[in-house]
């Protein structure tokens, strides 16, 4: 799967617990990641030759049964008001009554998360009652409120946050899925068993504080922000690892420009920035040193102009004004001591999808930093950015995992010049062009992907998913982008053209035929 991750078809879901299992107790050399899924386990590698000895290793790989521990009963309250009930039901061959009382008088396990931060996957403990599949959207919405109640192909499951989505919706709750102070913070663990019950009212739940504030190094208030443009949010290199949560890297878009923007201040490669979209306004509370790197923006402190990737004083009550992008999407601005926000699994990142992590920037919103990091590196590399002024870019990608679900494989991909709809954000890229014929009918098992993967949906459109992806998704995963050119797609603003060339995933070099 691309260039840096290793898929597994197995033959059915205890199979894939077992490997689950023992790929997370015994990580594979270089291994990041470990994603369960309904017929798949998703191995993700940190190099191009850790994935390659990981296939290698894969094909002879037999683990011992997982040791489940003891399950626990979980009863989640559900008004019974989604507004594809009444689809649902008929898709089974059921009233809506009917299909209530399938729901609520199966007992449901959970198998994996996935997705979102506590997205359990849920299935019928009793096998006989996996005969009723209920087929996902056509077209998946953009937005699923929090709490909406799904059904697609055999599973059950809660979306815990707002997010987009492609199954059916017949209910809601505010039983809360995800509480980041606890230990375990999904409600429903691999093995639990899992009860509906039908109500007229639901319960209102306090909003969880998905932030911990634990072993931050000292800091002063450094930047205040009088204007965020479009969106300004605080990122880092992400939080690798937590595939199994159901979360997802995340981490800076165009993580290229956000290593330099900290390089040109001194700070470490993982110090936090921040990632901008249609210009901002910043002021100093302090004498702080900045670099400005990422999409071609004018910028300027007072009458000076500022260059990009390179470090300049930010005096105390000055501003600096970064204006709308000429060239490429996203800006990244660093200081020099790095943004220092509470951690949520490790990483100040926000992640869209989730929810987790700082919310976008506000005006009046006061920035932390440390003292001063103990180098500084005068840098005059150039700007990073990959894009050119008419925004037309060539994107690399390896074939499959699913391409043999399409018309003549990845051709369809390669054969026109796809355009980035307004509909895109940090989740994915979506894309307006000929829609590609799929030759193979139903569904897909829910399996895991990456960031990179290019996903059509039944409507024929590709969506390209970008940082903040799902951790699974159950639509066929045509092609993937090569690891180097992501970010690449970060700075594409709506209306960019691209062109996927598929390429060799061990050369890179462009397939034959």
């Amino acid at each position: 799967m691309g260039t840096r991750a290793v898929l597994v078809d197995l033959p059915d879901l205890s199979t894939v617990m077992s490997w689950h299992a023992a790929l997370s107790a015994s990580p594979l050399p270089g291994q990041v990641d470990c994603v369960a899924a309904a017929r798949t386990v998703l191995v993700v590698l940190d190099s191009p030759r850790a994935a390659k000895d990981a296939a290698a290793k894969l094909a002879g790989f037999s683990p011992a049964d997982a040791t489940q521990s003891e399950p626990r009963d979980i009863t989640i309250n559900v008004r019974y008001d989604g507004e594809d009930l009444q689809e649902a039901a008929e898709a089974v061959g059921m009233t809506v009554d009917e299909l209530i009382e399938w729901h609520t008088s199966t007992t449901f396990v959970g198998a994996f998360g996935g997705f979102a931060p506590g997205f359990t996957y849920c299935v019928p403990e009793d096998s006989s009652d996996k005969a009723l599949s209920v087929p996902r959207k056509a077209t998946p919405r953009t937005s699923v409120p929090a709490g909406a109640v799904g059904l697609a192909g055999e599973f059950s499951a809660v979306y815990p946050r707002q997010s987009p989505g492609g199954w059916q919706l017949i209910g809601t709750t505010t039983d809360p899925m995800w509480d980041n102070s606890k230990e375990s913070p999904a409600l429903i663990a691999p093995g639990d068993r899992v009860h509906y019950r039908a109500v007229d009212t639901l319960e209102e739940h306090a909003e969880q504080d998905e932030s911990t504030a634990t072993d931050l190094p000292r800091s002063r208030p450094m930047l205040r922000v009088d204007d965020p443009g479009m969106q300004t949010l605080i990122q880092d290199l992400g939080r690798a690892g937590n595939g199994g949560l159901g979360v997802t890297t995340s981490g800076a878009g165009d993580e290229a420009s956000a290593r330099a923007a900290n390089a040109a201040v001194g700070n470490d490669a993982t110090a936090a920035v921040l990632e901008n979209i249609g210009g901002m306004q910043i002021t100093a509370l302090a004498d702080s040193v900045v670099a400005l790197t990422g999409a071609e923006a004018p910028a300027r402190i007072g009458n000076r102009r500022i260059p990009l990737a390179m470090p300049v004083m930010l005096p105390a009550g000055k501003t600096l004004e970064v204006q709308p992008a000429k060239i490429g999407m996203r800006s990244y601005l660093a200081i020099r001591g790095g943004i220092i926000e509470p951690l949520t699994l490790g990483s100040a990142s926000a992640d869209l999808l989730s929810g987790l992590g700082p919310q976008p920037l506000h005006t009046g919103r006061v920035l932390r930093s440390q003292f001063a990091p103990t180098t500084f590196v005068d840098n005059s590399r150039l700007n990073p950015l990959l894009v050119d002024r008419k925004h037309r870019v060539n994107i690399r990608v390896v074939p499959g995992p699913r391409d043999d679900w399409f018309a003549d494989g990845v051709a369809p991909l390669e054969a026109q010049q796809w355009v980035v709809t307004a509909a895109s954000n940090r989740i994915g890229l979506r894309l307006d062009g000929v829609p590609i014929e799929r030759t193979t009918s139903g569904e897909l098992p829910s399996e895991g992907i990456v960031a990179g993967s290019i996903q059509v949906p039944t409507n024929g459109l590709p969506v390209v998913f970008l940082r903040d992806h799902a951790v699974t998704g159950g639509y066929p995963v045509i092609a993937t982008v090569v690891h180097e050119d992501l970010d690449i797609l970060a700075q594409l603003p709506p209306d960019a053209l691209i062109n996927f060339i598929a390429v060799d995933p061990d050369t890179l070099q462009p397939l034959q035929g």
